[in-house]
C-alpha cells in the first residue's frame, strides 16, 4: 500500500492533541496547511461529517483548494472535487468544504449550518467575530462524530492580537488552557461545562521535508525585514509584519536593571518629577486614562492606567463621564505616586467640542476631573512615541511602562499600518485608544529624533546574519527550540 502522505513529528503532535482548540504554527514553513488539510480528512469515513476549511480571502483559498486536489486525489480516488461548489465528496457521503470571509458580514453565509470540523488556515487574518461566530456552527451532523475546531497562524495581521490573547498569552506552548464556562438554563439549573485549548508551535526547523528539498530557504526567511525575520523564522509574537512600534521590548530578565526593556517593575516615584494624565474618551469604544512621571531627563514613565474595555477586544463599558471621572479620583486618592501630586492633564480635543450642548470636557469638569487640550497631530505625534522607544548605546529608552500596565503593553505594541489610508498612520480599526492618549501625552513634553542605537548593530552588512544567532547577548536571544 502505497502512502499518499506522511505527518512530520511536529505535525503528528499537532494531529494527535485531544483539545477542542489547537492553533498550530508560529512561523513559516512548518507544514500548517498540510496538517490542517489532512487533519480534515480524520471523519471521512462517516457518512454525516461535515468539515469546513476556511481562508479570509478567495485568491489565497484557491491555493488551499489546488494543495488538496493534490492530497486528497492521491488519499481518496474516488472522491470528487465540485469545482464550482468548492466541496469534496467522499465515497461514504462525507463532505469537506472550502470557504472563505473577506468581509465581515460573509460569516452570516453559513448562518443555520453545521460542521463537526471546522479549521481557520492563517487564522491572525481573520477577526475574533468571525472566529467565534463559525464556532457556534461547530456542531455534530449525526451521533458518533467528534466536534472540534483547528487553526494555523504566523504572527501579524489583523487578527494578531485577539489571536495571541487567546491562545499564546495565557499559557506556554503545549500548555493546556482550560476555560470554564456557566450557563444557567431556563428553569434555573446551574450548568458547568469546560472547553480547553492549545498553541503548538512549529517553525520551519520542523519541516525536514521542505529544508532537504530547499535548504537555502531559511537563508531567504533571514533575510526578511528584522520585523518579518523575527516572526516568520522565529515565530516570534512580539514583532510581525506590519507592526508599528517594532521597537518594543519587553524582556522581564531586565526589568529590575531597566535596559533594553521598556517594562520594568514599579517603583516609588520621586516628588520632584512631574506627573501627567492622558485621556481619550470612549463609549461604545473603550475610553482610556493613563498616569505618566516625567524624570529630570524628561523620560517618561506609564505608572497607573485606567482601560474602560469588556472582555471582549475593543469593545466599550459606556460608563458615563461622571462614572469614569468618580474612578480616575479613587485611583488618585490611593495611588501613594498620584495621591496628593499636582497633576497635568491632556486629553483628545474632541471632548470640547459642545455641539450644541454641554461638552464631554464640561461634565467632567461639573464631576471635579479637568483636561487640557492635547495636540491630535497625528504623524508627529506617532514620530514623538518612535523616538521615546528607541534604546541609546547603554539599552535606555526615553520611555518605560511600568509591568502593572498590562493593558498597554497588550495593545500599543500589537497595532499595524493602515493599509486603505495615510500609510504611516495606525489602522484605526484596531485597539488605538491606549495609543492615542499615550501619543498626547508625549505631544506635551515633545523630544528630539533619536534613532535606535539596535540598528546600527546592522551596518555594514549585507543582510544575511545567522538566523542562530541574531542579536548579541546583552539584547537578548530567541530560543525558538524551548518547547520543540
Amino acid at each position: 500500500m502505497k502512502i499518499a502522505w506522511e505527518p512530520q513529528p511536529r505535525q503528528k503532535v499537532f494531529m494527535s492533541r485531544p483539545e477542542y482548540e489547537v492553533l498550530y504554527g508560529g512561523a513559516a514553513g512548518g507544514g500548517k496547511s498540510d496538517a490542517i488539510l489532512c487533519e480534515a480528512l480524520r471523519q471521512v469515513h462517516i457518512p454525516s461529517y461535515k468539515g469546513l476549511i476556511l481562508r479570509r480571502t478567495f485568491p489565497q483559498l484557491s491555493e488551499l483548494m489546488d494543495r488538496s486536489i493534490n492530497l486528497y486525489s492521491k488519499a481518496f480516488p474516488s472522491a470528487k472535487f465540485n469545482e464550482s461548489k468548492y466541496v469534496w465528496k467522499f465515497g461514504s457521503g462525507a463532505k469537506i468544504y472550502f470557504g472563505n470571509l473577506q468581509r465581515e458580514i460573509d460569516k452570516y453565509n453559513y448562518q443555520g449550518k453545521a460542521y463537526d470540523f471546522i479549521a481557520f488556515d492563517e487564522l491572525t487574518h481573520f477577526t475574533r467575530t468571525q472566529y467565534m461566530y463559525l464556532m457556534s456552527r461547530n456542531r455534530p451532523t449525526a451521533p458518533g462524530t467528534r466536534v472540534y475546531i483547528r487553526a494555523s497562524a504566523n504572527p501579524g495581521g489583523v487578527g494578531h492580537g485577539w489571536v495571541k490573547k487567546r491562545f499564546i498569552t495565557p499559557a506556554p506552548p503545549m500548555t493546556r488552557i482550560k476555560g470554564v464556562y456557566k450557563i444557567v438554563t431556563p428553569t434555573g439549573e446551574l450548568i458547568e461545562r469546560v472547553r480547553s485549548r492549545m498553541f503548538v508551535p512549529s517553525t520551519v526547523f520542523d519541516n525536514k521535508k521542505l529544508l532537504e528539498n530547499d535548504p537555502y530557504y531559511i537563508a531567504n526567511l533571514a533575510m526578511l525585514p528584522e520585523a518579518d525575520k523575527k516572526a516568520l523564522l522565529y515565530g516570534d509574537w512580539n514583532s510581525f509584519s506590519g507592526q508599528v512600534f517594532t521597537e518594543w521590548s519587553d524582556e522581564i530578565e531586565h526589568y529590575l536593571d531597566r535596559k533594553w526593556t521598556h517594562v520594568i517593575s514599579p517603583f516609588k516615584i520621586p516628588e520632584t518629577w512631574r506627573i501627567f494624565r492622558g485621556f481619550d474618551w470612549g463609549y461604545s469604544k473603550p475610553f482610556s486614562v493613563g498616569w505618566y512621571a516625567v524624570d529630570n531627563d524628561n523620560r517618561l514613565y506609564r505608572i497607573n492606567e485606567l482601560y474602560g474595555c469588556t472582555d471582549q477586544p475593543n469593545t466599550g463599558v459606556k460608563w458615563t463621564t461622571e462614572k469614569i471621572a468618580k474612578a480616575i479620583k479613587e485611583i488618585e486618592e490611593s495611588d501613594p505616586n498620584l495621591k496628593d501630586r499636582t497633576i497635568s492633564a491632556v486629553a483628545d480635543p474632541a471632548i470640547f467640542q459642545e455641539n450644541g450642548g454641554k461638552s464631554i470636557a464640561d461634565s467632567f469638569m461639573e464631576a471635579g476631573v479637568y483636561w487640557e487640550k492635547g495636540d491630535h497631530t497625528r504623524i508627529p505625534g506617532k514620530m514623538q512615541c518612535h523616538y521615546r522607544l528607541a534604546f541609546d548605546e547603554n539599552g535606555i529608552p526615553m520611555f518605560y511602562c511600568f509591568s502593572n500596565c498590562k493593558d498597554f503593553i497588550r495593545t500599543v505594541p500589537e497595532l499595524i499600518y493602515s493599509e486603505t489610508k495615510k500609510v504611516e498612520d495606525i489602522n484605526t480599526e484596531m485597539e488605538d485608544h491606549i495609543y492615542d492618549e499615550w501619543r498626547y501625552v508625549c505631544m506635551e513634553s515633545p523630544i528630539n529624533e533619536r534613532r535606535d542605537a539596535r540598528a546600527k548593530l546592522y551596518e555594514g552588512t549585507d543582510g544575511l546574519h545567522d538566523p542562530l544567532n541574531m542579536i548579541p547577548a546583552q539584547l537578548g536571544r530567541y530560543d525558538f527550540f524551548k518547547y520543540m
